[in-house]
């Protein structure tokens, strides 16, 4: 069976935002484990610098403590587990600053870079990676050589800052020996301190690089070819094809809504032939005529048949039915500027109505004055 998916020289495009998404929830989110690395040495440097005093006071003597047994303690089986329980708490307890400060910084870490990410798609079998083809192209790929490269300058900066730290810092080392033990443990926590710092500092600058590769690297495998993005947007939005169908019925169904209030309708006003616009108006509902139904050419003979079916008056007068029919929609009032010529055809209807039952005298027909070129 061919593989019909497409090589990455057709993959120009960038990822849409439902790609991004999708890698997202399956846990595939930008990572720089240099950053990480250099994120959590400097709050170890900055931790063990900033209360290495503490730390370093209270292991001191709690190493004392633990050496000091009582006689009577060795009379019990359990004495020394339990006295074993109670120094590693304490232990805990003295280096939880520093412990938190470093937990902290691994969890903010990653802020940085494409935010938190909780998926069990990481940790789902994929049995591809077992494939030898596929061990040898990741071996022999761009990303395994810079890796390669990252590792041995992470080496030789690491080194370089070691020996400098290590050159610089001779005599304070040597002079830890002459020291008393508890400020000899005090001072060692500040070297120390001062050494994470230093080496974190250095590993900055090689994450300062990472970060941009690692951007560019995970925009670069999610790129998407140009059959892609039209497949999505049909996945989406749907097909030109389904789209047209379903706006043709909704279509059809606004034209059957609109045709079943002609009947309800006061008057048509037609063009005569290509326009018709079907006018109704209630004094005690509503402020001005409403427009209920209108359309053009064979909408417009569906109107006036309806019209003719259920005796819904016909008026007559083609630049006020172009304007209907342009300007206001079906369900809206009527524009102000309209409003004499609409109502002389109205009263011109319910006069004709009343004439016709023989309660007044035939009207005479209005000359109505409408200027089809001012805007409403």
């Amino acid at each position: 069976m061919a593989d019909n998916s497409p090589d990455d020289s057709e993959k120009t495009e960038q990822a849409t935002p439902k790609r991004l998404e999708e890698a997202r929830k399956k846990g595939d989110i930008p990572r720089s484990r240099d950053l990480s690395s250099a994120a959590v040495m400097m709050a170890a440097g900055i931790g063990i610098y900033m209360m290495g005093g503490h730390v370093g006071t209270g292991l001191s003597e709690l190493v004392r403590e633990g050496l000091t047994i009582s006689p009577d303690v060795l009379n019990y089986d359990d004495a020394l587990p339990r006295a074993l329980v109670s120094m590693a708490a304490k232990a805990m307890w003295i280096c939880a600053p520093v412990l938190g400060l470093v937990m902290l910084a691994a969890a903010m870490a990653p802020l940085a870079m494409g935010g938190w990410s909780f998926s069990t798609a990481g940790i789902t079998p994929d049995f591809s990676r077992l494939s030898p083809m596929a061990g040898f192209k990741r071996l022999f790929s761009l990303n395994s050589v810079v890796e390669l490269v990252k590792s041995l300058a992470k080496f030789s900066v690491v080194a370089i800052v070691a020996v400098i730290m290590l050159r610089s810092q001779t005599g304070e080392l040597l002079s830890l020996g002459s020291e008393p033990t508890q400020q000899a443990v005090v001072h060692a926590f500040k070297l120390c301190g001062q050494a994470f710092i230093a080496l974190s500092s250095a590993l900055l600058i090689i994450a300062g690089v990472d970060v941009p590769y690692q951007l560019w690297q995970y925009a670069r495998k999610l790129r998407m070819s140009r059959e892609e993005i039209k497949q999505e947007y049909k996945e989406s939005e749907g097909s030109p094809e389904v789209k047209g169908r379903i706006r043709r019925l909704q279509q059809d169904m606004a034209r059957r809504r609109m045709m079943s209030d002609v009947p309800k309708a006061d008057v048509v006003v037609t063009n005569p032939t290509h326009f018709a616009v079907a006018l109704r108006y209630d004094e005690n509902r509503m402020r001005a005529p409403i427009v209920v139904a209108k359309g053009a050419d064979e909408v417009a003979a569906k109107i006036r048949e309806l019209a003719r079916e259920h005796q819904v008056p016909m008026y007559e007068a083609p630049p006020l039915a172009r304007v209907l029919h342009r300007y206001v929609d079906i369900g809206d009032e009527i524009p102000q500027r309209l409003y004499v010529a609409v109502a002389q055809v109205l009263t011109y209807v319910f006069q004709l109505r009343s004439a016709k039952r023989g309660l007044a005298l035939m009207p005479d027909r209005p000359d109505l004055e409408v200027d089809e070129d001012a805007s409403v």
